[in-house]
C-alpha cells in the first residue's frame, strides 16, 4: 500500500498535513532527519505510521512524564497495547517486569535519565531498534548544557544501539538551535524538513482605549460577538468578579 493508503488504514485520515508525508517518506527511506512542524500538525504520526510500517520498535525519548502519559494513554484509546512509558509511574517492580520483558513492545518511551541508566541500556540493546524518536528535540539545546546534561548523551546512546534511523521533532527551533540538535544527536548527513510556524487560525491584535469605561465596553462587544469559547485574562481576582457582574448585567450568562 502506498502511504496515503497507510494512514487511512492504521488512523482513518485521508490526507497527510504539512510536512507528515516528507518526514515520514525520509524516515522509511532510513534517512536521518530533524523536522520542524507546528504545534498541532501531528508529529507524533511522523513516528507512529512508520513503526507500523517497518515492523521494529521505536525508542520515544521525550521530556516530560505528563506529555509521556498522554501519548501512552492517546496510542493505547486507539487500540495499540504494545506500548510502555519507562518512567516514575511505575514501581521499582513494575520497572524490572517491564524490563524483562521489553521485546513484547512496539512504542517504548522514556526519559533522557532513563535511557542513559546502564542496566535499562543494556535491555535495550538486546532489541532491534527500528527507530530512535527525539520528541521534542530543541530541549537538547535548552536544556542538555546544564538543567538536564542527560541531554547531551544521547548522540553517544544512540551509537550504542547501532545507529539506528533517527527522527528529533520539535515545533520550534531556530538554525542555531537545529544545529545544536544535529550535533549532539552525532547527525552528519541529516534531513531536513521545515515548515512554516506561522498559524493562520491565531493572531495577536492589540487595541489601546483612552479610558476604563471604552475598555470595558468593548470587551462586552467582543465577548457577544467572537466565537465562544474564550478566556479573558485579567490583572486581579478583583477586577475578574466585577467583569463577571457586568456581563451578567448585559445578558451574558455562560
Amino acid at each position: 500500500m502506498n502511504l496515503e493508503e497507510a494512514l487511512y488504514h492504521y488512523f482513518g485520515y485521508q490526507s497527510f498535513r504539512e510536512g507528515q508525508k516528507e518526514t515520514i517518506q525520509a524516515v522509511l527511506d532510513g534517512k536521518d532527519t530533524l523536522s520542524m512542524l507546528a504545534t498541532g500538525t501531528g508529529k507524533s504520526i511522523c513516528y507512529q505510521l512508520p513503526t507500523y510500517l517497518l515492523k521494529k520498535p521505536t525508542i520515544i525519548v521525550s521530556p516530560l512524564v505528563s506529555l509521556m502519559q498522554d501519548q501512552v494513554e492517546q496510542l493505547k484509546v486507539n487500540g495499540e497495547k504494545r506500548v510502555i512509558a519507562l518512567n516514575s509511574f511505575l514501581s521499582k517492580q513494575e520497572k524490572s517486569d517491564a524490563l524483562k520483558t521489553l521485546h513484547k513492545y512496539v512504542f517504548i518511551f522514556l526519559s533522557p535519565e532513563m535511557l542513559v541508566l546502564p542496566h535499562v541500556l543494556r535491555e535495550l540493546k538486546k532489541l532491534h531498534i527500528g527507530l530512535f524518536v527525539v520528541d521534542e528535540a530543541h530541549c537538547i539545546s535548552q536544556w542538555g548544557y546544564d538543567f538536564r546534561p542527560d541531554y547531551m548523551q544521547l548522540g553517544e546512546i544512540r551509537s550504542q544501539l547501532n545507529n539506528p534511523t533517527t527522527l528529533a521533532l520539535t515545533a520550534t527551533a531556530t538554525e542555531e538551535v537545529r544545529e545544536d540538535i544535529k550535533r549532539c544527536l552525532l547527525l552528519e548527513d541529516c534531513h531536513e524538513v521545515i515548515t512554516t510556524v506561522n498559524r493562520s487560525n491565531i493572531g495577536i491584535f492589540i487595541e489601546k482605549h483612552d479610558s476604563y469605561v471604552e475598555k470595558e465596553e468593548r470587551l462586552i462587544e467582543l465577548v457577544k460577538t467572537l466565537q465562544k469559547p474564550g478566556i479573558i485574562y485579567f490583572s486581579s481576582k478583583k477586577t475578574a468578579e466585577h467583569i463577571h457582574d457586568v456581563m451578567i448585567q448585559n445578558g451574558i450568562e455562560s
